[in-house]
């Protein structure tokens, strides 16, 4: 798979413990909806350790376990009262992680929703990030990410194998793949050729998609 080409008019990178990809979701789905297009839905495993450190905490908040510099918690503190800020705007909840947690399970099960339709994956992706966001979700354990695949109404027969073998190949070649081609966060649109990074660029994208009638947009959050 080649990270910047589709068939599709619209390639869209997500992650599904990605806090900014959730918000952008439903005005994203819009935009598949106000243009009659098909969006290629591929997921980007965020390494957030790497250049965040790690961290544990309790239900309360209080931090168990801390390898994090002040600077990024200065980052992590800044972006979840970012995000739960639009997330109150919008009536959603959005609790802060407790760990960071590996996402590549629920990534693969993207991949299965995908194969199986557009209606699936949207289902399947509505789930996971309001159950996980609400802290309902252990999308690190196969049978619920199963279980939340049969809910979608994709069929399950096979998915256990396809997981652990062609499933799992498949992500970690994307994202071997994906640093290389520029794409290093999400929410990330690629069209035209182009790549945008962050959701204030939906504008912009709704722009190219309707032909670029009239001015081109500036670059800012909207009241989605």
């Amino acid at each position: 798979m080649d990270p910047l080409q589709s068939d599709a008019s619209l390639i869209v990178y997500v992650d599904y413990k990605s806090p900014y990809a959730f918000l952008a979701l439903a005005p994203t789905y819009q935009l598949e909806d106000d243009f009659g297009i098909r969006i290629d839905w591929r997921h980007l495993t965020l390494d957030i350790g790497s250049y965040l450190g790690t961290a544990k905490a309790d239900e309360q908040g209080k931090v168990l376990e801390s390898k994090r510099s002040e600077e990024q918690w200065a980052w992590v503190r800044y972006a979840y009262r970012d995000a739960k800020r639009t997330a109150r705007q919008r009536g959603l909840v959005l609790k802060g992680t407790m760990k960071i947690w590996d996402s590549s399970l629920a990534a693969i099960g993207m991949q299965w929703a995908k194969n199986a339709s557009g209606d699936c994956l949207r289902r399947y992706s509505l789930a996971v990030y309001e159950r996980f966001w609400r802290r309902e979700l252990d999308i690190e354990d196969p049978t619920v990410i199963e279980a939340l695949l049969a809910e979608a109404g994709a069929p399950t027969s096979g998915f256990q194998g396809y997981l652990a073998g062609p499933g799992r190949r498949e992500h970690d070649a994307l994202q071997a793949k994906l640093l290389p081609a520029g794409l290093f966060g999400v929410p990330t649109y690629v069209i035209e050729d182009q790549v945008f990074f962050g959701r204030e660029h939906l504008p912009m994208v709704r722009w190219l998609l309707g032909g670029r009638q009239g001015p081109a947009p500036d670059i800012a959050y909207q009241p989605f």
